[in-house]
């Protein structure tokens, strides 16, 4: 300390320098501080550090002081701190001239119960998780390959840089960031509108939809994140229909969000990670896959070109293919010709057998059968007819007689008794006629049978029947002999003729001329 007056002074106050002033500071809160026991609410404890000792800082609803555990104080303590523990810490206070800080270094720690800040987040949670809000079934998947992803965070930390250069490093896609407050008065309305916003885009709007969403903040203590444990935000969070990665705080950093969110990542960088696959190893998977398929379609293509070449190799030769249907062709050939004369031979006798039905006099018979019973009933209604008739008279010369007795009133009955008759007599007539008329016309279908079956139909075509001297139809070359008189029938008519050759005449037989016999004439059938 500098006890020299300097005359250019305004005051006769002493000066110190910074150390000076530090160091006289440190000392009175230590003389003054030496031993104190403090009750407060354990916050921001993240653990030991790296060097072993541990910082964090005892708070309660009005004030905050940090605090300090050596290494070899850690060591010897009953219990482990954890964060939102109200404990009673006993110590001495003293001051980091460094960064003019005061802080109380702990040499004991008793429990004294769960903090007030952590008693409301449990109620909390146990609220939303009474409702669902934290139900497996309500988180969605994460997409595999987003196009568009969106960010809540503050524009000016470090998070979203590393947000940014992640998601450029692995797999650069369309990012949407929504500048909110992280931390303060009003941080939880602003984080939860953000969530809304992007779930309002339309698909097809002038700025896209985004495909996943990322909350992200850095680490802090439990007053600088409880925004994300307000109300609004893990409803906003619960309702999204976007997918919700929640990376608020570090890896040991719990708040209501991360419960209500679809995936939690430990870190900002670590869902940036989550959001999307890396480009490299998508494309190495890519040709890796496209070598495996190229590789699987040679050797496919092998195999069935070594298939093909065993089942050429099984295959007979083209000779021996077309040997049994050639033989079977040939085999075929040769009985073709007897089957023909077979088959014309079978056709000849069925035709044979049904012309034996149909010889002209079978019909003939027939017609004179059906001629008789045509007669037989024009008879039976002639007689019907004389009868009827003969009943007639005989009811008219009643009627008349009694009519001659009647009075004259009775006159009009007996003519309508004479009308009635009349119609009678009318309708046998017409019902004899019609009778007639069907039986005609049975007797024309008969006639045409007969006409369509008769040879002189065939005569008309061409051909010609062939008789010898005695009018006997020939049919074979073999009956006639050189020398004999035939006649030929046409359509039109018959001519003579002589043979030139053939066999030898029977013994015996006359050469006489043939005169043409006229054609039988059909007389009428009625």
């Amino acid at each position: 300390m500098s006890n020299v007056f300097d005359g250019d002074s305004p005051t006769n106050l002493a000066e110190y320098s910074v150390s000076e002033l530090s160091g006289s500071i440190k000392r009175t809160v230590e003389t003054a501080f030496d031993q104190v026991r403090v009750r407060g609410e354990i916050s921001g404890y993240r653990g030991p550090h790296s060097s072993g000792h541990a910082y964090f800082a005892l708070k309660d609803d009005r004030a905050r002081i940090d605090a300090v555990i050596w290494k070899g104080t850690f060591s010897r303590l009953k219990f482990r701190p954890e964060e939102g523990m109200e404990v009673i810490a006993t110590g001495k206070v003293t001051t980091f001239p460094g960064s003019s800080k005061y802080q109380i270094v702990i040499e004991t720690l008793e429990p004294a119960g769960a903090g007030a800040l952590m008693a409301l987040i449990e109620e909390r949670k146990r609220k939303f998780g009474a409702e669902g809000l934290f139900d497996a079934a309500r988180k969605k998947r994460l997409p595999f390959m987003p196009s568009v992803i969106g960010v809540v965070t503050s524009p000016t930390g470090a998070v979203i840089r590393d947000i940014l250069h992640r998601i450029a490093d692995r797999f650069p896609v369309h990012v949407l960031v929504w500048p909110v407050k992280v931390q303060g008065e009003g941080s939880g309305e602003e984080v939860a509108n953000a969530i809304r916003g992007f779930n309002a885009l339309e698909l097809s709007g002038a700025i896209p939809r985004p495909d996943v969403l990322i909350v992200a903040r850095g680490g802090g203590s439990l007053e600088d994140l409880w925004s994300f444990n307000d109300e609004i935000v893990v409803r906003a969070a619960a309702e999204s229909r976007i997918p919700l990665i929640s990376a608020v705080g570090h890896e040991t950093d719990w708040t209501l969000i991360d419960y209500a969110a679809d995936v939690r990542a430990p870190t900002p960088t670590g869902a940036a990670e989550m959001a999307v696959p890396v480009k490299a190893e998508l494309e190495a998977q890519a040709a890796a896959l496209a070598a495996r398929l190229q590789g699987c379609m040679n050797r496919q293509m092998d195999q069935r070109r070594q298939s093909v070449r065993a089942l050429m190799r099984a295959l007979p030769s083209l000779d021996q293919l077309l040997a049994l249907p050639r033989r079977r062709f040939d085999e075929a050939a040769t009985g073709l010709g007897r089957g023909l004369e077979l088959n014309t031979i079978n056709k000849r006798r069925s035709f044979e057998r049904v012309a034996a039905h149909l010889r002209p006099d079978l019909l003939a018979g027939r017609i004179a059968e059906r001629r008789q019973t045509l007669n037989e009933r024009m008879a039976r209604a002639e007689r019907m007819v004389e009868r009827l008739i003969d009943r007639s008279k005989s009811r008219v010369d009643r009627a008349e007689a009694i009519l001659a007795s009647l009075p004259a009133r009775l006159k009009t009955q007996t003519d309508r008794g004479r009308e009635r008759l009349g119609n009678l007599s009318r309708h046998a007539d017409t019902a004899v006629r019609h009778q007639l008329t069907r039986a005609r016309a049975e007797l024309s279908a008969q006639d045409r049978v007969l006409q369509s079956l008769s040879y002189k139909n065939v005569l008309k075509r061409g051909y010609a029947v062939i008789r010898d001297e005695d009018n006997r139809p020939v049919s074979q070359a073999a009956q006639l002999s050189a020398g004999m008189g035939i006649a030929i029938e046409f359509a039109d008519g018959r001519v003579g003729a002589m043979t030139t050759e053939g066999g030898t005449p029977p013994a015996g037989a006359k050469k006489r001329s043939v005169k043409p016999a006229e054609p039988p004439k059909q007389g009428s059938l009625f």
